[in-house]
């Protein structure tokens, strides 16, 4: 009986410790799935957002081992229309074909006749497609609003193609965006439309008609931002940011990426077959969300562009041609293209919180609903409640609120 007794004791014991182990195990993984879940979601090949001065590094391959570099993930958002499977063979026999009719001008942005005060300090260029009114009336109504910010003189326009499949579908498809374009044109007058189809890889033709339009009709443009329509633009510290800037030099600041390699893999929205670009990288560039240029740069790449094979995504095309002019990208930290992460440092905080906004030029990824109310929020009578009265310093750059 005390043999029986002993030998139950021992399976007990056994028992509980098997199962403390077990339960050690099964908390350690739910803690680890727990710390992986709740962090900051990050696409493949995009490294977190940094306070730093130097560029977003996509670090090359250790030639110890098979590591490859992070992949190209755009920074662009899908078109509203579906693109479906990229065509390339059709793109290769179209490529050569990179000038379109101007449909909508406004060709008196940047002169006196229609813009009082002279060639503008800064001109606003936004990405937009027909269907996207209100996110246009979000940046004409906030942060791309026309007159005078810090004594700069602000113009804006907006860059679309055709809406695509609008000629396919009738004559009176067509004629019905042709007429909305027009009349937000005469009410608004800062339509910029071509007649190229407006999909995601004809982003590349919007880089290059824009620069060729810049080039004649702002000859005289000091500054010139170029963005998304979903982004959030602080023009007062961009332009603080200028304000020490000679807009005779080269300049081409943003969210700079280096060692970005191409996605070959057909399922990718950004698959790019060695055919057509056969380097294992591509050259450094700035994330097409949103970037700051010189007039003289901007005359600069629209010769260099004009040079350059057309390719089907836009930001690194812009830095083909940069690199065509040995220029390099300036990186700056205040241009967040991938938007905010959660601060280790405040984690009680939002990322939507405005104490991080006031601080930063572009933060990418934002509804028109975002975007209007995070104008408001800085720009209140009252400003945003932050712990700190003044936003801390961004290496040598220097921030108002």
């Amino acid at each position: 009986m005390r043999w029986r007794r002993l030998r139950l004791r021992r399976d007990a014991l056994l028992t509980l410790l098997l199962g403390a182990t077990l339960g050690l195990l099964l908390y350690a993984q739910h803690d680890g799935t727990a710390l992986t879940t709740t962090s900051a979601p990050r696409a493949p090949g995009r490294a977190a957002s940094r306070a730093t001065l130097g560029p977003r590094a996509f670090q090359a391959a250790d030639p110890d081992t098979d590591a490859a570099p992070p992949a190209y993930e755009g920074d662009t958002p899908p078109p509203p229309t579906a693109t479906g499977p990229f065509d390339f063979g059709r793109y290769l026999r179209a490529k050569d074909q990179r000038r379109f009719p101007l449909l909508i001008n406004q060709p008196h942005k940047c002169r006196g006749e229609g813009a009082p005060g002279g060639p503008p300090d800064l001109l606003i260029a936004v990405k937009s497609v027909a269907a996207d009114f209100e996110r246009r009336q979000a940046v004409r109504q906030t942060w791309g609003a026309e007159g005078r910010v810090r004594g700069a003189l602000v113009r804006r326009v907006f860059l679309l193609g055709v809406p695509r499949g609008a000629g396919a579908e009738g004559a009176g498809t067509q004629m019905h965006w042709h007429a909305l374009l027009h009349a937000e044109s005469r009410v608004y007058a800062d339509i910029l439309l071509w007649a190229f189809d407006d999909t995601f890889f004809n982003l590349t033709l919007k880089e290059i008609h824009f620069l060729s339009w810049a080039s004649a009709f702002c000859p005289e443009v000091r500054f010139v931002f170029k963005g998304d329509a979903d982004v959030f633009v602080h023009v007062g510290n961009l332009l603080e940011f200028l304000e020490t800037r000679d807009p005779g030099q080269d300049l081409l600041a943003g969210d700079v990426i280096v060692q970005a390699r191409p996605i070959r893999v057909r399922a990718s929205k950004y698959y790019i077959p060695e055919a057509v670009y056969g380097l294992a990288a591509y050259p450094a560039y700035a994330g097409g969300g949103g970037f700051v240029l010189s007039g003289a740069t901007l005359r600069r790449l629209a010769g260099a562009c004009a040079q350059v094979e057309l390719f089907p995504i836009d930001d690194v095309f812009l830095g083909m041609c940069l690199q065509r002019l040995r220029l390099t990208p300036e990186p700056h930290p205040a241009f967040r293209t991938f938007g905010i992460p959660q601060p280790s440092a405040a984690p009680h905080l939002r990322t939507f919180d405005p104490c991080f906004y006031r601080e930063l030029v572009v933060v990418h990824g934002l509804s028109a609903a975002d975007i209007w109310l995070m104008w408001h929020l800085l720009h209140g009578p009252h400003g945003p409640a932050c712990a700190r009265p003044q936003p801390a310093a961004a290496g040598p750059f220097r921030w108002d609120s």
